[in-house]
């Protein structure tokens, strides 16, 4: 059990602290990826930033994934999936404009006009605090590979062991904290998971900022 989100982020930083690049940027997933990896990037003396992705599933089977759309137009599409649905390509580019109007709100809202920073080439920590299914997870990699990302490793307290290996295979590297034999959610392995607020996402954000 961890306490709460930023206990359970000193205990990741202090698994990643033996192993990151001295270039590393921390991303955490909105909302509640948010106070983890504020904790995980103070520890490592590292830039932090949001990273607002969308999965867009096919119309009458969500979970499967036609592509991944991430702020500033990166969308990464799964081809196979694509070629699969049937969908023409008007279809999708209405599916992958929704879901980049909801990515380009809700970046907004947390970032408001800072710019996103620079991950090209650099090694990027992707922080949550947790994962179930791994749809976001995977999208977020998916995005991070379009931008040019280099070494790409995610950070979680707590995953589903059902999907770590679907991750493996996406992520680079992978921090794991706990693989429960039955993830019924990720808020049980919590004693305080509350609701995450966009202001308390954004003033974390702010505040790490330097000067």
């Amino acid at each position: 059990m961890f306490t709460d989100r930023r206990e359970a982020g000193k205990r990741l930083a202090v698994e990643l602290a033996k192993r990151h690049d001295s270039d590393v940027v921390v991303l955490g997933l909105p909302r509640g990826g948010v106070p983890v990896a504020a904790e995980v990037a103070a520890a490592l003396g590292a830039p932090l930033d949001v990273l607002v992705v969308r999965k867009v599933g096919v119309p009458w089977q969500p979970e499967l994934a036609l592509a991944a759309v991430g702020e500033g137009g990166a969308v990464a599409f799964t081809q196979r999936v694509v070629e699969a649905s049937g969908l023409s390509p008007e279809q999708i580019r209405r599916l992958v404009a929704a879901a980049a109007e909801q990515v380009e709100q809700v970046t907004a809202e947390l970032r408001g006009d800072t710019r996103a920073l620079d991950v090209k080439g650099r090694t990027v920590v992707v922080v949550d605090d947790g994962v179930a299914t791994g749809a976001t997870a995977r999208a977020a990699v998916a995005v991070l590979r379009h931008r040019g990302a280099g070494h790409v490793l995610l950070a979680v307290p707590v995953a589903s062991p059902e999907v770590v290996p679907l991750l493996e295979h996406d992520y680079d590297e992978l921090v794991v904290l706990e693989q429960p034999a039955r993830l019924h959610s990720v808020g049980e392995w919590y004693r305080r998971f509350g609701q995450v607020s966009t202001t308390e996402a954004r003033d974390l954000l702010v505040a790490s900022r330097p000067g």
